[in-house]
């Protein structure tokens, strides 16, 4: 997922980098929907995942802003009063398009037109979280919520019947990896505003 999807004011603030010794938390800075949307996210991922993956439990459902990857709990800490500071409008996002990567064999939902108020708050939480210790992504952001994984071809039809996200809020995730895969737990909420 670009995913798609994460800052102190001084770069001497910056914690130090974790030695190995130091226990890490895997974490991502993410659009999280609501219980409409994320019904409408999962009746997507079921219906194009029957044949072609393995659909993503409703619980992970999420747009990635920025991954993060293992941090220390100074970092995080670093990165949550970084986050504090960003001052971004509330904005809707359209999905209305079907994607494919065949190299991590990904199935993902998307936004044609890119909103304005996404890339700007992509842009300054990318920015704020550098001191803490992040490395923001080389590649272009594009706005995708990952439905399935292991997907073997992409999808026949590659438009679907557009439904709107209202992003109030963004927050900080926590990935923990277990038997039965991936759990994704909000740990941290911003409101949107200005």
């Amino acid at each position: 997922m670009p995913c798609g999807g994460c800052w102190m004011s001084a770069p001497e603030a910056a914690p130090e980098i974790a030695s190995e010794s130091q226990s890490k938390q895997r974490v991502f800075f993410a659009l999280w929907p609501d219980a409409e949307v994320r019904a409408a996210l999962d009746s997507l991922a079921r219906q194009h995942a029957r044949h072609n993956g393995r659909a993503v439990v409703p619980e992970n459902l999420h747009m990635t802003l920025a991954f993060v990857g293992g941090v220390t709990a100074e970092q995080r800490a670093c990165m949550e009063a970084a986050a504090a500071t960003v001052v971004a409008p509330p904005f809707t996002v359209t999905l209305d398009s079907l994607g494919f990567w065949p190299r991590p064999k990904i199935l993902w939902a998307g936004a044609s037109v890119m909103p304005p108020a996404l890339t700007e708050l992509v842009a300054a939480l990318s920015t704020v979280l550098v001191p803490c210790g992040y490395q923001p992504e080389s590649r272009p952001f594009q706005p995708h919520v990952t439905l399935a994984r292991k997907a073997q071809r992409s999808p026949v039809v590659r438009e679907i019947p557009p439904f709107v996200w209202q992003a109030n809020a963004f927050c900080l995730v926590d990935s923990v990896t277990g038997e039965q895969g991936s759990e994704y737990r909000v740990i941290a909420r911003w409101p949107l505003r200005g």
